[in-house]
């Protein structure tokens, strides 16, 4: 009798007993437009805290707790969608476009000060001309409901709060403290006047991101802030690397321009050697981590922290790394340690805290010194910076920082600057440190940007393969009138440059690859551009035509010098471009993709050489020249080209009224 009534207690148990489970849902969020998959769309289950952002693909992958059902689904010029889980566990959805999408924004401008709170006011204004004027601005779709969920804009999240007109605030910051060089863009030289054309190759991206930071904030950039060549360069290209010993490999193809097809648009690509990750050097890393009050703002230092301690789980025990900070002082906050000691460093990563001024110049002072004390022979040292450049204590101009780094970096030790924020943005100072300081430059605007840099392209980032890279280019006067070179302005060289040895230039790092357009106007084009002088009376001249390579199919000559890392002595390789351009539309998929970037840039730049370019060209070429796009990267330039094109309509019409 007592069995049975255990029998009978344990089958009600078991009755009553209910599994919690929680479905893994995956799937893809594609806009019902153009088809493309959504990056940065934001995903949350229904009357929960719990919410993700798709990746580079639109992907997204989201665990949904027992009793829910419904997953919201929600993207900037989108209409929100509410969606029921079937029975399966992959959903993918399609977004409509909001009806007005980015037509209809009102900017708030909110003045300088201190205080948490702070007065706004509304007013219908350029989207340029409010650049530089205010200190934040705030966007208003009047297509999102007051009620509705935080939007995420590529993983930042905003805060919605109804104004007095019943908007909604999406608050994102202008650049009103941010600084960018002046760029002076390159125009057309005549060849027969400049014949040689001399520069250093750039492998930094950094403009790209914070341009891309830029527009899905809602605003459009400073021209400034538009490089043409890290614009380009951010993407990868299928290029075949070296062979035997050389460590770069130079490819060139020829077509006309899109822009102009009377002119001709030469492609110049570099590609480095790529080294396998197991063969790669032991490295001795310095962490330099700016922990001053600016940084205190959740896509700063939290963003820095997350950051490097992805960098963390890609070091190998033959790997050492020390932490060095600075705010209104610099200090030490971990002596280099093994790579294999990831806990130990993590730990000094979480302990950090913003506070305090930026005495940046001192913090660089001490993490060459650190990297010197550790330095590795035969390995690979190097210095990461993480900062948004606002230093303003002790040596903390743009040209403190260029005779500091330019001081330091005898040391032999490069340096990767990584930039952080938004609002107070020293972009100048920051691509000056890289420039300087034989490194490389790159803007982290979301963690998705973080990852790219520091895992995806960790070898290319971290480990140099060949410095000091010049390229020098010969027209032959006999077939090109003029030509122009697109970007690369603060890259230039003097031609005598090319040959000096000690003459600084740009280094590359493992299966990085490199872009550089010409745009050229072959002899007997008349049009804006091929413009001439009078015969000098005091000059003598020639009869035959200059280089006497009139009957020559020789477009051009390309020079090309490098250094291999432990070397002070450069090496030349050199290629010929003849005069048989290809169709447009038969070119390599990169060439018209690098192309369409282009003239986005330009047009961005309000470019004076943009000629026939347009928003809808690029973007149409860039749809169809993505190619083998795995990461999305290609896929998100074209949504950030159409959401460019919205903003600058809406920038036209507000300026006309």
């Amino acid at each position: 009798m007592r069995k049975l009534i255990l029998l009978t207690l344990m089958i009600a148990a078991l009755a009553s007993f209910k599994t919690s489970t929680t479905r893994h849902i995956t799937g893809i969020v594609f806009g019902n437009d153009d088809k493309l998959p959504i990056i940065g769309a934001t995903v949350k289950v229904q009357g929960t805290n719990i919410g993700v952002v798709t990746n580079q693909k639109g992907a997204y992958a989201i665990n949904v707790p027992e009793g829910k059902d419904r997953l919201i689904f929600q993207f900037v010029g989108y209409q929100t969608k509410n969606v029921t889980i079937g029975k399966a566990d992959t959903l993918n959805v399609y977004l409509d476009a909001a009806a007005s999408s980015l037509n209809e924004v009102v900017v708030t401008g909110y003045s300088v000060q201190k205080e948490t709170n702070r007065t706004g006011s509304v007013s219908k204004a350029s989207a340029r001309s409010l650049q530089g004027k205010v200190a934040g601005i705030a966007v208003y779709d009047k297509n999102v409901p007051t009620n509705s969920a935080p939007i995420q804009i590529r993983g930042v999240a905003t805060l919605n709060t109804p104004n007095s007109n019943g908007y909604i605030s999406n608050n994102v910051a202008s650049p009103a403290d941010e600084s960018y060089k002046s760029i002076s863009e390159n125009g057309f030289l005549q060849a027969k006047d400049n014949p040689l054309s001399t520069f250093s190759t750039d492998v930094d991206a950094a403009s790209y991101s914070n341009v891309r930071r830029f527009i899905n904030n809602g605003q459009l950039p400073p021209a400034d802030a538009v490089r043409i060549e890290e614009m380009i360069n951010y993407f990868k290209y299928d290029l075949s690397g070296p062979t035997g010993n050389q460590p770069v490999a130079i490819h060139t193809e020829l077509s006309s321009a899109p822009w102009n097809p009377k002119h001709r648009l030469l492609r110049i690509g570099l590609k480095a050697r790529t080294i396998d990750m197991d063969k790669l050097p032991p490295s001795n890393l310095v962490f330099l981590l700016d922990v001053s009050g600016s940084m205190g703002e959740a896509n700063k230092l939290p963003l820095v922290k997350t950051a490097m301690k992805m960098l963390v789980d890609q070091l190998r025990p033959q790997d050492r790394v020390a932490i060095a900070v600075y705010s209104g002082q610099a200090g030490l906050k971990l002596a280099s340690t093994p790579g294999d000691q990831k806990d130990v460093i993590k730990e000094a990563i979480d302990q950090l805290q913003a506070g305090g001024s930026t005495a940046g110049g001192a913090g660089i002072k001490l993490a060459y010194q650190i990297a010197r004390e550790n330095f590795m022979k035969n390995g690979n040292n190097r210095i990461i910076m993480a900062t948004d450049g606002d230093f303003n204590v002790g040596d903390s101009s743009d040209g403190d920082m260029e005779t500091l780094i330019t001081r330091e970096r005898s040391s032999h030790v490069p340096i990767t600057i990584m930039g952080f924020g938004m609002g107070n943005l020293k972009d100048s100072k920051m691509e000056t440190l890289a420039d300087k300081g034989n490194g490389n430059y790159a803007y982290i605007d979301n963690l998705t940007e973080a990852r790219k840099t520091l895992i995806s392209e960790y070898g290319g980032t971290m480990f140099m393969v060949a410095k000091d890279v010049k390229l020098q280019v010969e027209f032959n006067p006999a077939k090109v009138q003029a030509y122009r070179l697109l970007g690369y302005e603060d890259r230039l060289l003097a031609k005598e440059d090319f040959n000096n040895d000690k003459k600084d230039a740009g280094d590359m790092g493992s299966g990085h690859t490199v872009t550089a357009f010409y745009e050229v106007i072959s002899t007997g084009v008349k049009d804006d551009y091929s413009s001439s002088v009078d015969p000098l009376k005091y000059q003598k001249t020639k009869d035959a035509p200059v280089g006497g390579e009139s009957g020559s199919n020789e477009l051009m000559t390309i020079k090309f010098r490098y250094k291999q890392p432990d070397s002070g002595t450069s090496k030349m390789s050199s290629a010929t471009v003849t005069d048989r351009p290809l169709d447009f539309k038969s070119t390599t998929s990169d060439f018209r993709f690098a192309s369409a970037v282009a003239e986005f840039g330009m047009l961005l730049r309000g470019s004076e050489f943009k000629q026939k370019s347009s928003f809808d060209q690029a973007i149409s070429i860039a749809k169809e020249a993505k190619g083998k796009d795995d990461d999305g990267y290609r896929s998100e330039f074209v949504r950030l080209a159409e959401a460019a094109k919205a903003l600058a309509k809406d920038d036209q019409l507000i300026t006309k009224e």
